[in-house]
């Protein structure tokens, strides 16, 4: 399973691919915003995308609303991974349709979890 994992901060992105090494999964590719993730998903077979929410250029919420509105995306799990967690961004998401919701700080184990959830609803 290949996954996309979206956010501008490099620090970010190595602790999310860390985690995702840490439970299993090594085949991983990087982007920096949306707009970069919306070109590597153009070129690359995704399974599955984590993504931050604030992003210049492209956020993740725009990126998601892309997705889901690509007939060729329309079912690819999103889980979003964000310090915003308040009520309203977490309905403001949902309602883009990520398949799930992360607040960082995160551990691994929750990482695993909800992603195994993601799968299971697929």
């Amino acid at each position: 399973m290949k996954f996309l994992v979206v956010d501008d901060s490099p620090t970010m992105r190595r602790i999310v691919i860390n985690a995702l090494r840490k439970v299993g999964y090594s085949d991983i590719v990087q982007a920096e915003d949306g707009k970069d993730a919306w070109d590597k998903l153009s070129d690359e077979k995704i399974d599955f995308i984590i993504t931050d929410w604030n992003m210049p250029n492209m956020n993740g919420l725009q990126f998601t609303q892309a997705v889901r509105s690509n007939t060729q995306f329309q079912t690819l799990p999103i889980l979003m991974v964000t310090t915003r967690s308040g009520r309203g961004d977490v309905l403001q998401a949902l309602q883009a349709k990520v398949n799930n919701y992360v607040t960082k700080p995160f551990t691994p184990q929750v990482l695993k979890d909800k992603i195994g959830q993601i799968l299971q609803s697929v």
